[in-house]
């Protein structure tokens, strides 16, 4: 099985690399960026062969005035009039623009970057659309898609008291002599399939996020797990990855990613803690997995922290010390910032990232990051949902932002008339990331 997954991979590969470097280049120069306000635009770019992104976006005279030339598409699910409406607009903003058919190469800044996959299967088709890569992987998609069994499950399964789920973990694990190695094989492949297709882009994978309610549904867990009464700020993210109750399977998560970074090769694959509660937890947290072969730096390993917890933005100069970057979690940071659970429906409506107390802490940390030299980004709901959010994002100078697939092309449009605006009455930021 391995066998069969490294050569696909292999044939992956070359397509890429064939792709980005022996591809004939794009007709377009400067930054060519794909705009239109209708969502099924998303099936035209994944039926499209676009060609991938050239390593350079000036490299041809005409782009020499660093003006973007800005692509509309216009095609069998882009009406011309829609396309004709969206480059009027763009040309009020200052950007060069034309009408193009709908199957040219459509190419995108660098910085905008693709979440929420949910499965590996959707990576290859989704990786062309515009992107940067993926600024958030998240690694319980996998397991509850493709493994579906506990990990302490795997490592005590001799010890397992239900017979139903005993018998059910015995015919998924047939031919594995070592239970464990199933949740590590089949991890690495669904990880493998992420950042293959994506290469050599960065392709950032969060570590396990389940709460206890959510880890006690997969098979075999209910005996593994405490009940808590309040799970989203209990048993969760980096807390459990060093404590005894969740070690083993800890170790299982840090074998399958280094297997995706070392036997696959795949290092363009990054890494991220989620709810790291202190600082002296994140140092815990990296002790816990250089004893698993993923030390940061090695090979150039970069793990970053996901900032959702006030503590992250009190205390972020503290946590750029032992941190490559940060990724802002809006729902969670916006959820404690206002002290709202948003699985209420009764004060759901409070729940707002748009409210000036978490607008004022996402700016502050930005300003921290780029004082501090670190990366910065977001990978929440919100630059999805409001696309003033993500203007104001790009006002406080954010690295990146995370955008679901579907709304990809709307958002991108809006981030094109704040750079605009910023270039027309230009704002003193702190110092760019050095990172």
């Amino acid at each position: 099985m391995r066998a069969l997954f490294l050569l696909l991979l292999l044939a992956n590969l070359l397509f890429v690399a064939w792709a980005r470097w022996v591809a004939p280049p794009a007709t377009t120069v400067g930054r060519a960026t794909p705009v239109s306000a209708d969502p099924q635009a998303i099936r035209l770019l994944r039926e499209a062969p676009l060609a991938r992104e050239l390593a350079s976006d000036a490299t041809t005279p005409a782009a020499a005035d660093n003006r973007s030339l800005v692509c509309v598409s216009a095609g069998p699910y882009v009406d011309r009039a829609s396309a004709e409406q969206a480059a009027a607009r763009l040309s009020r903003l200052g950007f060069a623009s034309r009408i193009r058919p709908a199957r040219e190469e459509i190419r995108v800044g660098q910085w905008v970057r693709l979440e929420n996959l949910a499965t590996p299967e959707e990576a290859f088709s989704l990786s062309f659309i515009p992107n940067d890569g993926v600024g958030l992987a998240r690694m319980e998609f996998i397991v509850t898609t493709y493994i579906k069994i506990h990990p302490l499950a795997l490592v005590h399964f001799d010890q397992l008291s239900d017979a139903a789920a005993k018998a059910e973990i015995a015919r998924m694990t047939a031919g594995y002599d070592d239970r464990p190695q199933f949740f590590v094989d089949q991890l690495a492949q669904g990880v493998g399939m992420l950042a293959a297709a994506f290469y050599p882009k960065d392709v950032i994978l969060r570590l396990s996020d389940f709460k206890t309610n959510e880890y006690a549904n997969l098979i075999g867990g209910s005996a593994f797990e405490p009940h808590e009464d309040n799970p989203m700020i209990g048993f969760r993210g980096a807390s459990r990855y060093y404590h005894p109750r969740y070690q083993a399977g800890f170790a299982l998560e840090c074998r399958a990613v280094a297997t995706v970074r070392e036997e696959m090769g795949l290092t363009n694959l990054k890494l991220m803690i989620p709810f790291c509660r202190t600082v002296e937890e994140g140092r815990r947290v990296q002790a816990e997995m250089a004893t698993h072969g993923l030390r940061r730096g090695d090979n150039g390993l970069e793990i970053y922290v996901m900032c959702e917890i006030p503590s992250n933005v009190v205390l972020a100069e503290e946590f750029a010390d032992i941190f490559d970057g940060f990724s802002i979690g809006s729902n969670d940071l916006t959820q404690l910032i206002l002290g709202v659970d948003r699985d209420s429906a009764i004060v759901a409506p409070i729940f707002d990232e748009r409210n000036p107390a978490v607008t004022r802490m996402i700016a502050q940390v930005i300003a921290t990051c780029r004082a501090k030299g670190r990366k910065i980004g977001i990978c929440g709901q919100a630059p999805s949902d409001y696309p003033e959010f993500a203007q104001f994002l790009v006002e406080q100078g954010i690295d990146s932002i995370s955008l679901n697939p579907d709304t990809m092309l709307k958002t991108t449009l809006a981030i094109l008339e704040t750079e605009a605006s910023l270039k027309e009455h230009p704002t003193t930021l702190p110092a760019a990331s050095k990172s």
